[in-house]
């Protein structure tokens, strides 16, 4: 099906809901069929480029976000889904360099503070990527996420009773929470060896 540039935006946003229910595949072709109409829509890039990221597909979804990005040089969603795509392959400096971007072109947006201090803490620089996560849980203060790549740079450092009192945040907001859950014991059998 091709559709027409005035219904992209209700397009886009099935699209979105799609991949919101895991169904990355029919979230791909919907935004090809808008690309089949017009190849310089790159919020279709970005869609896809997230859908593949989703699938674990980095190639493919650096693919997508690198033409989303030749198309709208300053999107700060193209630059973090980036930046969260080389995060995922461990590639720290890439990561960082679009993480950057993304926040210079949207300060102070918790998602990719939290991605940035994820990157910049896993690159070596623990304190800064402890900083950069604090600030994003301080502006998303129950997002679950945040809290979690919080809890576990704290928990690598050693910084028991800190872990422990943001995995407790986690269970008061989920109490099903299994990853919070395991992390809490491990904050424990941590502290015990430690000792």
């Amino acid at each position: 099906m091709i559709y027409k540039k005035s219904e992209y935006a209700d397009v886009l946003k099935l699209a979105d809901e799609k991949k919101v229910q895991g169904l990355h595949e029919e979230s791909i072709k919907i935004c090809e069929a808008i690309l089949c109409d017009d190849l310089d829509c790159a919020e279709a890039y970005e869609e896809i480029g997230d859908n593949y990221l989703s699938l674990r597909q980095f190639d493919k979804a650096i693919t997508a976000l690198n033409r989303a990005l030749k198309i709208a040089p300053t999107s700060a969603n193209a630059h973090y889904l980036l930046g969260f795509t080389y995060s995922s392959m461990n590639k720290w400096d890439k990561s960082i360099e679009e993480l950057e971007v993304a926040d210079n072109l949207e300060p102070n947006h918790a998602e990719i503070l939290r991605c940035l201090g994820w990157s910049i803490f896993h690159s070596g620089r623990r304190r800064q990527g402890l900083v950069l996560l604090e600030r994003a849980a301080e502006l998303s203060k129950e997002d679950i996420l945040i809290l979690s790549d919080l809890g576990i740079c704290y928990l690598n450092e050693r910084s028991f009773d800190k872990a422990e009192r943001i995995f407790q945040v986690i269970l008061n907001l989920e109490p099903q929470n299994d990853k919070a859950r395991e992390c809490l014991k491990a904050c424990n059998y941590f502290r015990k060896k430690v000792k």
